[in-house]
């Protein structure tokens, strides 16, 4: 028997998810259906049969995935067995887990529900996700699997945590009202507003264009305030949680030691009010589904925006000792300006025998803080131009794949130097992290 069990349990047993996930998987499909279904009919004046079979067919796919999919926690993995007529069998070794998400969408927060997402750092084209289970018994099987990864008993109860920083919704929406694809919103506006008054007799084209280029930005600033929406911070013992979202929630824990790089960004139009932002890579899977792109933007973000006095102080939390000013003594020789002129002073560059910086950027300028633990390769670049000006470029990769450092135009024998030096402090850093 493979039953729900009760809620604040997780047995060693195969469970199904909530009988109430295929309602919450096929949700948004249905209203936009039935939504479409309606104007419609309402225009065509006859029933709106083909969006309704689409809307059926929907949540009879969803019903299929519910009876179908099965999932148990055993012997250090957690373990899904779902599909139809193609099974597919996902273990997940708990001890390679790069964080643990709960994903609240608004319609499963109507219905009480809440998805388990596991982070990995493997390629696999498997998710490792249990879509839908009850909130309460989602939050005993987060804690679980992190207690799991840190080589605790897994019965182990979460352990409390507490709030470090928290970034008003005020300045969320202030931050994406200065964004820069909010002001390219602006100017589409402005500009079709000046091509109506010049040439009224082009406006009709050209305000299908104006517009449709407006609501894309407008929506995009829209998912980035609502994904960042009331974003907290929390310490805990098994890792750094983050919590944001006002149409779905999110409830993201990195265990420590897991992050690979963070990146300190300044935005050219948050400069005059003194604001930055922080956003961490972890090493994840690249396949891009589709809920995963959705949720991109609050996965990114370590601290959304704040003065520098905030973010350099939940940095030295998350990296002790790192820094994300780098001085100016730090940037490139003279004949960089002839391959890069505009951004010569912000390409910077320093090291000591725990973290790598890497700064650029003119319009936004921005530093990758790696510690050198988490150091994967590293790479020379020198194309003939450089060759003509003693210059190369050295790049530094991690397991995560947003962020790469970048130690850009630098002298000949300060890159030869950074190539055969990084590898031994990277292996020393690795040696003294497992001490």
């Amino acid at each position: 028997m493979t039953g729900p069990e009760p809620i604040g349990q997780v047995t060693d047993s195969w469970s199904r998810v909530h009988p109430l996930s295929p309602v919450v998987r096929a949700g948004r499909a249905v209203v936009g259906l039935l939504t479409i279904a309606g104007v419609n009919s309402a225009s065509q004046h006859q029933p709106p049969w083909d969006a309704l079979g689409l809307a059926v067919v929907a949540i009879v796919a969803g019903v299929v995935y519910w009876r179908v999919t099965r999932w148990r926690i055993q012997g250090g993995e957690l373990q899904i067995d779902t599909g139809l007529l193609r099974r597919q069998q996902i273990r997940v070794p708990l001890t390679q887990i790069q964080g643990v998400d709960l994903v609240r969408p608004l319609v499963a927060r109507m219905f009480g529900v809440a998805e388990v997402r596991v982070v990995l750092a493997s390629h696999g084209a498997a998710p490792a996700r249990l879509a839908y289970i009850a909130e309460e018994r989602a939050v005993s099987v987060r804690a679980r699997l992190l207690a799991i990864a840190h080589g605790l008993d897994a019965d182990v109860p979460a352990p409390p945590e507490r709030p470090i920083i928290a970034v008003p919704p005020s300045r969320i929406i202030a931050a994406g009202l200065a964004s820069a694809r909010f002001g390219f919103g602006i100017v589409f506006l402005v500009s079709g507003i000046v091509v109506g008054i010049a040439a009224p007799q082009v406006i009709a084209p050209a305000f299908t264009t104006f517009f449709l280029l407006l609501a894309l930005t407008l929506v995009a600033t829209g998912r980035q305030v609502s994904a960042e929406w009331d974003f907290r911070v929390a310490e805990a013992p098994d890792g750094l949680r983050l919590e944001s979202g006002l149409l779905q929630h999110r409830a993201e824990t990195v265990p420590y030691g897991r992050i690979q790089a963070v990146r300190w960004v300044e935005p050219l139009l948050w400069r005059p009010f003194g604001w930055v932002r922080l956003e961490f890579d972890v090493a994840r899977q690249r396949s891009a589904e589709r809920g995963d792109r959705q949720s991109a933007a609050t996965t990114k973000a370590l601290f959304p925006v704040g003065s520098r006095e905030e973010a350099r102080w939940l940095l030295a939390r998350v990296l002790p000792g790192a820094t994300g000013e780098l001085p100016v003594s730090c940037g490139v020789p003279a004949p960089a300006l002839l391959r890069i002129p505009l951004a010569r002073r912000y390409a910077r560059m320093q090291h000591d025998a725990t973290y790598l910086s890497c700064s650029t950027g003119r319009v936004r300028p921005s530093v990758v803080i790696m510690p050198l633990a988490k150091i994967q390769s590293v790479r020379w670049v020198q194309g003939p131009w450089s060759r003509k000006l003693n210059l190369a470029s050295v790049y530094v990769d991690t397991a995560g794949h947003r962020y790469t450092g970048s130690a850009a135009f630098r002298g000949v024998d300060e890159a030869q130097q950074l190539v055969a030096t990084l590898p031994g402090l990277a292996r020393d850093a690795r040696r003294a992290a497992r001490a």
